[in-house]
């Protein structure tokens, strides 16, 4: 078990006796100069106390309250072609942590799904956005991860909560998954719940009402993460039941692997075995070694399956003499009247 899958082990509640329980005392006294920190620098932008510089274009940030996958790369790409679709010039700003070979795995898969869009990556994002604008000729910019970025002020906040857990075990950081309250919702212009078809009806209508508790005003637009098709490197892209039928083993790299699982799961291809690596992981030679030696342990005409953010990273069409197939995964919004408030705010950003 990997020191990411422990640490949630241990704040979910689920790593049980008297370690795991004074563990869990000892991350709850951490959490609170965090949450005291988090809440002074909220209240010194709130007041104007620092200030947050304007882009001279739309800014939209794409953020969360918890720490891990939300699923904010997908919802990037789906704000991008949305703006593209409508002629508009937008180029991506992150902060690009956890890069390889100077780019993410996050920036390589919006490469490989937007080549028409510029990512540009560092830790001054507003600088970023001045290149973008200056250089690139962008009419809007969309940061990703940037709800708790406030240097750079913004004229939407999109705030993705994860339907299989919104509210990251309801404790801040270091005890559970909150990076600020969910009380900072209010700052919130769309409140996005990813991977609705993985819980209950029930459950996503509980959350909806939380949220709007939370942000009032905001709609609240309910999504799910829909397989889009299998891709393998160098090679077209196949249909999503291209290899049904056949035993799947799986492994990802994800904030939230269990949501990897379960979207398998839900296509008919519950993984005999599943290795789970940290999120971002750069996989090294070791890494690859490991792989295939596991993937030699099973049967002749298994199907390795990971994720896109793998792939590109991987960039091999087989481990171990076995195929490996990446599953691309796009956005889809579930049409409601929250949904139309949604694209016409989205509207309203570049024409309003």
């Amino acid at each position: 078990m990997s020191v990411e899958e422990s640490f949630r082990e241990l704040v979910s509640g689920r790593a049980r006796g008297w370690r795991p329980a004074l563990a869990r005392l000892g991350l709850s006294a951490a959490s609170g100069p965090y949450a005291a920190a988090v809440w002074l620098r909220n209240r010194l932008y709130d007041r104007a106390w620092m200030q947050a510089q304007r882009a001279r274009v739309p800014v939209i940030s794409v953020g969360n309250l918890t720490l891990g996958g939300t699923g904010k790369t997908p919802c990037v790409e789906y704000l991008a072609r949305f703006y593209r679709e409508r002629d508009v010039r937008v180029a991506i700003l992150s902060r690009g942590y956890k890069g390889a070979w100077g780019r993410n795995d996050e920036a390589m898969v919006l490469e490989e799904n937007l080549p028409d869009v510029p990512h540009l990556q560092g830790a001054d994002r507003a600088a970023l956005a001045a290149t973008a604008v200056e250089e690139l000729e962008a009419e809007l910019l969309i940061l990703d991860d940037g709800f708790q970025h406030r240097r750079l002020s913004r004229d939407l906040d999109v705030v993705l909560l994860d339907a299989t857990n919104p509210w990251g075990h309801g404790r801040l950081f270091p005890r559970g998954l909150l990076r600020e309250s969910p009380r900072e919702l209010r700052r919130a212009g769309v409140v996005m719940l990813t991977r609705c078809d993985q819980v209950p009806d029930e459950d996503v209508r509980a959350i909806e009402v939380q949220a709007r508790q939370f942000a009032p005003g905001a709609p609240v637009v309910a999504t799910e993460h829909a397989p889009v098709e299998w891709l393998q490197h160098d090679s077209p892209s196949r249909p999503i039941g291209a290899i049904r039928g056949r035993p799947i083993v799986a492994f990802c790299g994800l904030g939230n692997p269990d949501a990897f699982r379960r979207t398998l799961r839900d296509l008919g291809g519950e993984p005999h075995a599943f290795r789970a690596f940290p999120d971002h992981h750069a996989y090294t030679r070791a890494d690859v070694e490991s792989l295939r030696d596991w993937a030699r342990q099973q049967p002749a005409d298994t199907v390795l399956a990971t994720t896109q953010k793998d792939l590109v990273k991987l960039r091999t069409a087989r481990i171990g003499e076995r195929d490996l197939f990446a599953l691309r995964i796009g956005l889809r919004v579930r049409p409601s009247a929250e949904a139309d408030r949604f694209h016409e705010t989205l509207a309203n950003v570049c024409h309003g």
